[in-house]
């Protein structure tokens, strides 16, 4: 199994963890304590389940580190599961099988469901990457496509007007899409503008920085390589401590859909 921490063996400290787990409502998850999953198609890839219908999210999120020759060799997604992939660090190739593309770091791909994306690092070094799935809900008269890109060609938007607080949103808006992968920073000493309670859910993954964040109600340190889940209508807002890096996290949210019952 093993540790993503690579860890091993008696340790000197004191057995302790910032880890906060309420299912079905929020959870912290360090990246201390994160276990190396063994899952069918990755190969040479050291990965780790974050979010998933267990914990109470209606998606499945993962952090991976591909390692030399690393690649997923059988498809990810299909069979009306949409993906989408953040190059965190390195370099990584994605194709359908018909079309390549090399994402850098800061590169992004959305494959819509019914289309499988295979995977492989394109460099020697480890490639670090966060990974998202999803059942596609169908719209009518509405067709998701496949899109790439990267953070370094988007224009970011001032969040609620404030400077400090900058906005990447990397899918179009098109109602075809039913979910949506962004990045927010927070220059230090920056926040929301207020505390947040609405109907959609997120998975965030922390880039860089350090913060304070509520979690229906409650304040929690955390900082660069955290996972945080919100689910549906849990109090949420952030501020961001330190002196040098903004606090930074890639989160999903879904969107442009009304609630069954």
């Amino acid at each position: 199994m093993g540790y993503r921490n690579n860890r091993t063996g008696y340790q000197e400290e004191i057995l302790t963890s910032r880890a906060v787990v309420k299912k079905d409502s929020y959870a912290i998850l360090p990246h201390d304590g994160l276990v190396k999953n063994s899952i069918p198609g990755f190969v040479n890839v050291d990965i780790s389940i974050l979010g998933s219908p267990r914990l109470g999210a209606n998606f499945v999120d993962y952090i991976a580190t591909f390692l030399e020759g690393g690649a997923h060799e059988t498809g990810f997604g299909g069979d009306g599961v949409e993906t989408m992939i953040y190059v965190i660090e390195g370099k990584l190739t994605v194709t359908d099988g018909e079309e390549e593309h090399t994402l850098e770091t800061g590169g992004y791909a959305y494959y819509p469901a019914g289309v499988k994306m295979f995977m492989k690092n394109a460099q020697s070094e480890n490639t670090e990457v966060f990974l998202y799935k999803k059942r596609y809900e169908p719209l009518e008269g509405h067709e998701p496509y496949k899109v790439i890109g990267n953070v370094k060609d988007l224009t970011p938007v001032e969040y609620e007007g404030m400077s400090d607080v900058l906005y990447y949103e990397f899918l179009p808006a098109d109602l075809a899409f039913d979910m949506n992968l962004h990045i927010l920073t927070f220059e230090p000493g920056a926040s929301h503008a207020y505390v947040e309670t609405h109907f959609q859910e997120h998975g965030a993954y922390l880039l860089s920085g350090k913060g304070m964040y509520n979690l229906d109600n409650e304040w929690f340190a955390v900082e660069k390589g955290d996972y945080i889940f919100m689910s549906s209508y849990v109090h949420q807002a952030a501020y961001a401590v330190g002196r040098k890096e903004p606090l930074a996290y890639v989160y999903s949210k879904d969107c442009n859909r009304d609630p069954q019952i």
